[in-house]
């Protein structure tokens, strides 16, 4: 990881600080980083008095590592703090949700009064089918309110929730559901996709039929289409639900009290079920949405465009921007070509503020170009957010001129499942941002580069990112597996949570992510990132979009395969495009760093979240059958992407 190939990228020296009037009335300001360098734990028990909490903690961290306990001995409602504390401030009539769904006439809004009796009576429903505090929830829906408000439900009666996205599999729905011994399962009987309706019950039942000890299916009329049904365990969520009372006496739980689990996809190791807790991973939800969107309640129209199956689905649409009061925009559909401008429309109709987003949906509005953007007033628009993956630099600028107008202050965040929040952003009335960096740990928050034997390496080095402290939304462990936890996080580096992602600091001790250490590909000795060569196609004039992998190879131990898409004409200029782009890598990065192949492709396979699948990619540069792609929004590209190397596509001709 700190082979000079590091070095040779992300050397920027365009700076964007904020604007005077931006930083005089920002929510965080430049003190916010000495409050928690001179007290940490009394910076975290500062942001944690900003919830309601019934008993008051007799101490703000117990650290045995690896494990964390905070706030011990408080205790408090989720659901309250997300829902009826605003209620009871006044702000019944507040909008918690603009919901639109697939279809275009589909809308709903949503106040937290509104919310507050949907919680009561879905948890109402869920007691009355025995949940009780301590039993886990399997929740398998779409984009929908009653998913909103069954993910509150359960922290409202202190059963965890597992959260599955919505298009994944039967069997790896059923492996979630038998891993976290689940006895209900809330699902729909389907969702819109593109304008269409698409089944989710049938995976449901295939599921539940390996997994015995499911007592009740309850069911969200979601599409109107016909489905199987068992009058022994189903239940229609309109039947239940509907006739339960609006009322519901919330109890308050231990601050270490199981909030929810979530899988982290595994493509041949059983999925890991990342556990986290109340207290802690609230408070630091909500310091984060507040703090890095620069968030004001009152007047701010928020939209996160994730999936609530991801964690950036749970911190940032649910606990989040619920904790802090804020209007947020929901949406069920994705973007496609049939509906280019969907998402502008959604933004000048709600004036929407904030938004959140991930690269890879950025690099596919850049690849169908700015018109769609420019039929409609994005004035509204102050923060941009990044997440998911790095952000190439082409890409920043992109997100800034053409959806900021140019102005708008970019929030790069790192982050994960098991961090629960966002960990490394800059904050954006503080930061002078530089295009592609995700610039420094938030106030609070530890972490560092390091080398081979844990050391911190110097300004202009790469290395293992590395958590240092402990922090409140840390994950509590793998759910059943405390070994795997162990191994898995803290066995590289005594007493520091490795992340298992690469990064470099600058010039400057500015951080750059690189992607997964698996991401990184040996050729010829040289340890190369996935990201670095992404980064170096993207900043060329041509390409739009472009996705890496290694692969093995007889000569050099693996290969490196490039998968881009090619913007406007270029696309039609064949092998001399894909020669110069590889002189062009040679060029940015050095000659090791050329493609061995390149392939011009239409789309890249994405999940709906816009993360690349790269795993499926690496299964087509092996010449191995492809994995599972029912996670994908667009399953017939992987198609299109094997016809393609089958080929043989612009190989190397060296």
């Amino acid at each position: 990881m700190s082979s000079d190939a590091l070095s040779n990228l992300m050397h920027e020296e365009r700076r964007f600080p904020p604007t005077e009037e931006f930083a005089a009335d920002a929510v965080a300001k430049a003190d916010l980083y000495d409050d928690a360098a001179k007290d940490r734990l009394g910076f975290w028990e500062e942001q944690a008095r900003r919830l309601d909490w019934d008993t008051p903690w007799d101490e703000a961290l117990q650290w045995d590592p690896p494990y964390a306990k905070w706030f011990v001995g408080g205790k408090l409602n989720v659901a309250v703090n997300c829902v009826d504390r605003h209620v009871d401030a006044g702000n019944g009539d507040r909008v918690a949700f603009h919901w639109q769904g697939d279809p275009a006439d589909d809308k709903r809004t949503i106040t937290y009064r509104d919310l507050q009796k949907l919680v009561n009576q879905t948890a109402n429903a869920l007691t009355e089918l025995g949940v009780k505090a301590g039993d886990p929830v399997a929740v398998y829906m779409p984009m929908i309110p009653e998913t909103v408000a069954t993910l509150l439900a359960c922290a409202r009666i202190g059963a965890p929730h597992t959260v599955v996205f919505a298009g994944f599999s039967a069997d790896a729905l059923a492996s979630r559901i038998q891993d976290a011994d689940a006895r209900v399962v809330v699902t729909a009987d389907g969702q819109f996709r593109r304008g269409e309706p698409a089944s989710l019950k049938p995976n449901v039942d295939e599921a539940v039929d390996k997994c015995p000890d499911v007592r009740n299916v309850l069911v969200v009329r979601r599409t109107g289409g016909d489905v199987t049904w068992n009058d022994d365990r189903d239940l229609w969520w309109h039947d239940v639900v509907d006739r339960q009372s609006d009322e519901h006496e919330a109890q308050a739980f231990d601050s270490e009290h199981p909030l929810f689990i979530l899988y982290t996809s595994g493509t041949t190791a059983k999925p890991k079920g990342i556990l986290h807790t109340t207290g802690g991973y609230l408070t630091q939800a909500a310091y984060t949405h507040r703090n890095v969107f620069d968030l004001k309640p009152d007047t701010d129209v928020y939209w996160c465009a994730a999936d609530i199956g991801w964690v950036t689905g749970h911190s940032y649409i649910v606990y989040g921007p619920l904790a802090n009061g804020a209007t947020s925009v929901m949406y069920e559909g994705v973007p496609h070509p049939g509906d280019k401008d969907r998402w502008w429309k959604l933004i000048e109709e709600h004036k929407v503020s904030i938004l959140y987003t991930a690269p890879t949906t950025i690099r596919t509005y850049m690849k169908w170009g700015p018109e769609p953007l420019q039929q409609h007033d994005l004035s509204s628009l102050r923060v941009l957010g990044s997440v998911g993956e790095p952000i190439n630099p082409e890409a920043w600028m992109w997100y800034r001129e053409h959806v900021g107008g140019g102005k708008a202050p970019i929030v790069d965040t790192w982050w994960q499942t098991e961090t629960g929040a966002i960990m490394i952003s800059p904050l954006p009335g503080v930061t002078a941002t530089k295009p592609g960096s995700a610039m420094r740990p938030l106030p609070g928050i530890g972490a560092d580069v390091v080398d081979d034997q844990g050391k911190p390496v110097p300004n202009g080095g790469g290395g293992y990112l590395v958590l240092t402290e402990p922090w409140p939304a840390m994950l509590r462990g793998i759910w059943g597996d405390d070994e795997r936890y162990k191994e898995t996080y803290w066995s590289k580096f005594p007493d520091m949570y490795f992340a298992g992602d690469g990064a470099k600091k600058d010039d400057d001790g500015d951080l750059w992510l690189l992607g997964r250490v698996d991401d990184v590909m040996n050729v010829s000795g040289h340890r190369i990132s996935t990201t670095e060569v992404e980064s170096a196609l993207v900043s060329h004039l041509k390409v739009a979009e472009a996705a890496v992998v290694g692969a093995t190879d007889p000569t050099t131990g693996q290969g490196i395969v490039a998968f881009v898409i090619l913007r406007g004409s270029a696309a039609d200029e064949g092998d001399s495009t894909v020669q110069e782009l590889r002189q062009h890598v040679a060029k940015e990065i050095g000659p090791i760093a050329r493609p061995r192949q390149i392939l011009v492709v239409a789309e890249l396979p994405k999940t709906r979240s816009g993360k690349i699948m790269r795993r499926l990619l690496r299964d087509v540069a092996e010449h191995r059958e492809v994995g599972d792609v029912t996670t994908l929004a667009d399953s017939t590209v992987m198609n299109l992407i094997s016809e393609g190397l089958d080929k043989g596509s612009a190989k190397d001709e060296d």
